[in-house]
């Protein structure tokens, strides 16, 4: 496969800065706050969200070894969509808490756009995996 054109590379790049800006305007500063006044998953889900902010600093430098980071992104955000949003939707349940949530997760639209699907393809679906143990070495 080819390497990315620095375009496609950029695109990544923007990707991950609007990840770590928007985490760290929204998260991080209620980390203080989260140490001792949050319930304690809402403790656990700051402070996991805090990390992807982080490690989304990195998919700047590394846009592509951090790819994982944005499927992951992506794959959290489409299961709450779907599992959380769309039956409270259904069932009338659709109180402005998870209108909020769901318009919050919404934004990975911008991810599905962004990502170069082919190099996802060709190297994570495609591409032989890694060998579960170590091959015998011949004499």
């Amino acid at each position: 496969m080819t390497p990315l054109p620095p375009w496609r590379l950029n695109l990544l790049r923007a990707a991950y800065a609007i990840l770590a800006l928007g985490l760290g305007v929204e998260v991080w500063p209620s980390i203080p706050r989260a140490v001792q006044d949050f319930p304690l998953m809402r403790g656990v889900v700051s402070s996991m969200l805090a990390a992807l902010g982080l490690l989304a600093a990195l998919g700047l430098r590394y846009p592509l070894a951090m790819l994982p980071l944005l499927l992951f992104e992506m794959t959290w955000k489409l299961i709450w969509l779907t599992a959380v949003a769309l039956p409270r939707f259904r069932a009338g349940h659709f109180d402005a808490d998870t209108a909020q949530t769901t318009f919050e997760c919404s934004l990975i639209a911008i991810f599905l756009l962004l990502l170069p699907w082919d190099y996802l393809l060709a190297n994570y679906v495609v591409r032989a995996g890694d060998p579960w143990r170590r091959r015998p070495t011949l004499h």
